[in-house]
C-alpha cells in the first residue's frame, strides 16, 4: 500500500501593502475640501435667508424669504410689483437681514381739476398725497374730500385751484384771489354782497376759472339804503426766501362792505332830489398781502454745481426760515442719503429727482421753472414740502430713518 502523500503547506497570504504617505496627504486633502465646500455653501446659503419687514400700500408685513436683492425677496414672499409701481429701494438693490422695503402700487383715478375731467396713475395713498402728486400747492386748492382721507378708488376727487377773478362791480374792477369751485364760492370768497335783484353775467353755479371777468349789475331800488362793494388794498412783502421775480399771494383780499343811507324827495310819486345823509364802511376790507421774491438767481445755473455749494446754499436758506444748526444738521444728512445734494440725481425706477428727491420731479415747478438745474429752486421747493409735511428738517429725518423715505 502505497505510503500517503502529506499534502505540502500552502504559503500564507500576502498581505495588503500599506498605503503610501503621498496617498494619505491626498485622501485627506480631498475629504478635506469636500467638508470646505459643503461648509461654505451652507453659510452662502445661510447668508441668502434674511428676515425683511415689507410695507404694502401702507400696511406692513414679514417677509422671511432667500435672496440677495430687493426683487427677489418680493418674489419670495409673492409680492408682485409692475411698472407703476413705487419701490425703494429699487429692485435690484441690495438688502439685508432686518431691512426695510416700501411697495406702493399704482392705480387709476379719476381727478377733476377746476371742472376739466383727468385720469391719472397715483401711488398715494390719501387724498392730500395724491393732489401733490398733481404738482398742487396744498395751501391753494381745495377738495372734495379731507387730505388725510385715503384714496378711494371708485370716487372722483375733485380739486380747484387759487385763481384771480376780476369782478366789475359799482363803478369799479376788484381782482380777487379765491379757491372756490364755482362763481358763487369765488363772490363769497372775495367778500362781494349780491342784493335782491342784482344781475351776473356769468351763472353762480359756473366753474370758476383763473382770468374770469364778472360783470355784476346792481338792481334799481327805490329804498333808501343802498349798498355798495369796497375795494381792498394789496400790500407787496419782500421774501428773500422766494427766487426774484416769483409773487405769492399769502393773505387774500377781501371787498369790504359801504352802506349809504339817503333821504328822498319825491313830487307826483317822483323821485326829485336824493341826498346822502349817512355812509359808512360797515364792513372793513381785508388787505391783500403779497410775498415778492428778492433772492438773486442767476440765469440757467451750471448742472454741474458742486454738492459743496448746494450745502451752502441750503444751510442759508434754512436759516432764513429760522431752522439752526441742529436743524440743519438733519438735512445734511437726508439730502445726502437722497441724493447725494447732488441737483441732476435721478432715480431711474420712480423718477424721483433733484437734491430733495421730488416725485415727480415736476413738482418743483411751483417754485420755477428752472427746477431741472437751478439748486436754489430745487432747495426752496423742498423745504416748503417739508415744513408743510414735517414741520423740521430733523422730523423728516427721523420719518426717513423709520420709513426709508420721506
Amino acid at each position: 500500500m502505497p505510503a500517503p502523500v502529506t499534502p505540502a503547506p500552502s504559503a500564507p497570504p500576502t498581505p495588503p501593502s500599506a498605503p503610501s504617505k503621498r496617498s494619505r496627504l491626498l485622501r485627506y486633502g480631498a475629504q478635506g475640501l469636500a467638508l470646505a465646500l459643503v461648509a461654505g455653501a451652507t453659510t452662502a446659503f445661510v447668508g441668502l435667508h434674511k428676515t425683511v419687514t415689507v410695507e404694502v400700500d401702507g400696511v406692513a408685513v414679514e417677509v422671511s424669504a432667500f435672496g440677495r436683492t430687493v426683487g427677489q425677496v418680493l418674489a419670495a414672499g409673492d409680492i408682485e410689483v409692475g411698472d407703476r409701481d413705487l419701490v425703494a429701494p429699487a429692485l435690484g438693490e441690495p438688502v439685508g437681514d432686518g431691512g426695510q422695503i416700501v411697495v406702493r402700487h399704482g392705480r387709476e383715478i379719476d381727478v377733476q381739476v377746476d371742472g376739466q375731467d383727468r385720469t391719472v396713475w397715483t401711488t398715494a395713498l390719501t387724498v392730500g398725497e395724491a393732489v401733490e402728486g398733481l404738482g398742487l400747492r396744498d395751501d391753494e386748492t381745495l377738495l372734495s374730500a379731507s387730505r388725510s382721507a385715503d384714496l378711494d378708488r371708485g370716487d372722483v376727487l375733485r380739486v380747484s385751484t387759487q385763481k384771480t377773478v376780476h369782478l366789475a362791480v359799482d363803478g369799479q374792477v376788484i381782482d380777487g384771489v379765491t379757491s372756490g369751485a364755482t362763481v358763487r364760492d369765488a363772490l363769497r370768497d372775495i367778500g362781494l354782497v349780491l342784493n335782491e335783484g342784482d344781475r351776473v353775467s356769468v351763472p353762480l353755479d359756473a366753474t370758476a376759472t383763473d382770468g374770469l371777468v364778472v360783470l355784476v349789475t346792481r338792481a334799481a331800488t327805490a329804498g333808501e339804503t343802498v349798498t355798495e362793494a369796497v375795494p381792498f388794498e394789496e400790500q407787496e412783502v419782500e421774501d428773500p426766501t422766494l427766487a426774484k421775480g416769483t409773487r405769492k399771494v399769502e393773505t387774500a383780499g377781501r371787498a369790504g362792505v359801504r352802506t349809504t343811507t339817503y333821504s328822498t324827495a319825491s313830487v307826483g310819486g317822483a323821485v326829485v332830489d336824493r341826498q346822502v345823509v349817512a355812509s359808512a364802511i360797515t364792513v372793513e376790507p381785508v388787505t391783500q398781502v403779497v410775498k415778492v421774491g428778492t433772492m438773486e438767481v442767476a440765469a440757467g445755473v451750471d448742472i454741474t454745481v458742486s454738492p459743496g455749494s448746494a450745502q451752502e446754499l441750503g444751510k442759508q436758506l434754512a436759516a432764513e426760515r429760522g431752522w439752526g444748526d441742529d436743524q440743519f444738521a438733519c438735512l445734511l444728512q437726508l439730502w445726502n442719503k437722497e441724493s447725494g445734494w447732488r441737483v441732476n440725481a435721478e432715480n431711474a425706477s420712480s423718477g424721483a429727482y433733484g437734491i430733495p428727491q421730488a416725485l415727480p420731479g415736476s413738482k418743483m415747478a411751483t417754485v420755477a421753472a428752472d427746477w431741472r438745474t437751478n439748486p436754489a429752486t430745487q432747495i426752496t421747493w423742498g423745504l416748503n414740502y417739508i415744513g408743510g409735511r414735517y414741520s423740521t428738517p430733523c422730523g423728516a429725518w427721523s420719518a426717513s430713518q423709520a420709513k426709508g423715505w420721506y
